[in-house]
């Protein structure tokens, strides 16, 4: 086996390329440039409700903000054939930090995107299959009324949320030139005629509201959008965990093992050199349930609501597991709440038995099964690997006699975490051929202070 690489990991867990100093430049870089453009949007939101000033300082705004934010080339602003028909201007170039709205002055990329953009709106929502150049739809009530085409600059990763930055910024426009008709509209209405002024005055608050609300949704889409780029750099720190570092731990931890028991074999000094290895193992053990509730943890945010058992009985199947080991869960009967410790002790439980199905037993599926009873609660792990159940009774019993080495503490903790919650664990050949583990629970459940005091 190859020794790991640690610049390789850090550019894993991390997403650069590279563990030297010039990863943090352009972290820096990346963060600066979201930070510029939403800066810049805030003040397009505020040039929003100065609606008398006429649309097109906002438009170029939001044209230059667009191309800054992709580092563009250059970047186009089109308004189609048939929409917004009061609305000018009809299209903007932003080329070489010089704005352009005459067509005969236009590059030959630029208005090939122009074409489709005036005539095929709809066409807005693609781009090239190697992001050479991007287009996003500007709408107005969910109806294609034009786009942005850009071609962004070299070096530029454009992602999904870059392309939802340009759909904010590009319906941003068309709401500013619908509400500047409406606007003048409604001005216009108001100086003919003083009975109309009361409905012009309205339309005028309307107006502004509507841009004001307008602001306040703009800067909660950026707040999820950032929660968003969290959670989704969350789940991959969390899968690298899994994928790379738990199973560094989980091979030492082996090799530790092997050493430990050919030094016992010898006797003599080498036996007392093995049990400072049962030692080290037991931390190593420590080390890898430490690895899983993080990688779980990383995987469920602090705003996700917790939901009943056989929600999180769902979720955690689909986390911290050591291989590709494929998990349905069964429910069956009608759902009985139960106190917060012993549906924590039951999720424990049930993934302590998938951890030794993939790890230990080399299960390929698992079924996972919560029976409601009237007077009891019923959790099962079958899988259909290569485990012993016979074996495992063995185990377990000297294990609970006297464990010295630190082997199979795993489900020693089970037995203890079934009997505090006054139910009892037993392991038999499962019908998918490898083995389930049972545990039964009486209803009502113990409280944790009951099973403090018979401690």
């Amino acid at each position: 086996m190859n020794a790991p690489n640690p610049e390789h990991d850090l550019g894993v867990l991390t997403g650069l390329r590279s563990g030297k100093r010039s990863f943090y430049p352009a972290y820096v870089r990346s963060t600066e440039r979201l930070e510029r453009t939403v800066a810049a949007l805030d003040g397009i939101s505020r040039a929003l409700v100065r609606t008398a000033e006429g649309p097109r300082a906002l438009v170029e705004a939001v044209v230059r903000a667009a191309a800054e934010h992709l580092q563009a080339h250059w970047l186009l602003l089109v308004v189609a054939d048939g929409a917004l028909r009061a609305a000018r201007p009809r299209f903007l170039l932003y080329a070489d930090d010089v704005l352009i709205d005459d067509e005969a002055r236009l590059p030959a990329e630029p208005r090939e995107h122009l074409a489709v953009l005036r005539s095929r709106p709809w066409e807005a929502a693609t781009s090239a299959p190697d992001r050479a150049w991007v287009r996003a739809p500007m709408t107005l009530d969910d109806e294609p009324v034009g786009g942005i085409a850009a071609r962004p600059g070299l070096g530029v990763d454009v992602a999904d949320t870059d392309l939802a930055i340009l759909r904010v910024l590009a319906n941003q426009a068309a709401v500013a030139l619908h509400n500047s008709y409406l606007f003048h509209a409604a001005t216009t209405l108001r100086g003919r005629t003083e009975a109309l002024s009361e409905a012009a005055e309205r339309q005028a608050r309307d107006l502004a509201a509507r841009n004001a609300e307008l602001a306040a949704t703009q800067e909660r889409l950026f707040g999820a959008m950032r929660r968003q780029a969290l959670d989704d750099e969350r789940h991959r720190i969390a899968r690298e965990l899994h994928d790379s570092v738990t199973q560094y731990v989980l091979s030492a931890g082996m090799t530790v093992e092997v050493c430990r028991a050919e030094l016992e074999a010898q006797g003599g000094p080498a036996a007392e050199i093995a049990g400072r290895l049962a030692t080290a193992k037991d931390l190593n053990r420590q080390a890898v349930e430490r690895l899983r509730a993080a990688i779980y943890a990383l995987h469920h945010t602090s705003e996700e609501p917790a939901g009943p058992l056989p929600v999180m009985l769902e979720r955690l199947s689909t986390v911290h597991l050591p291989t590709d080991l494929d998990v349905r869960v069964r429910v069956e009967g009608g759902p009985v709440p139960l106190p917060p410790h012993a549906e924590q002790s039951i999720l424990r439980l049930v993934g302590e038995a998938l951890f030794n199905s993939a790890a230990h037993g080399r299960a390929g599926r698992a079924l996972v099964r919560l029976r409601y009873r009237p007077r009891a609660v019923t959790v099962s792990v079958s899988d259909d690997g290569g485990g012993d159940p016979a074996q495992l009774r063995r185990a377990l019993r000297l294990s609970r006699a006297a464990d010295l080495s630190g082997r199979h503490r795993g489900l020693t903790n089970m037995v203890a975490r079934a009997e505090e919650l006054g139910g009892r664990l037993s392991i038999v050949r499962s019908g998918m051929g490898g083995v389930m583990v049972r545990v039964e629970i009486p209803l009502p459940v113990r409280t944790a202070g009951e099973a403090d005091d018979e401690r």
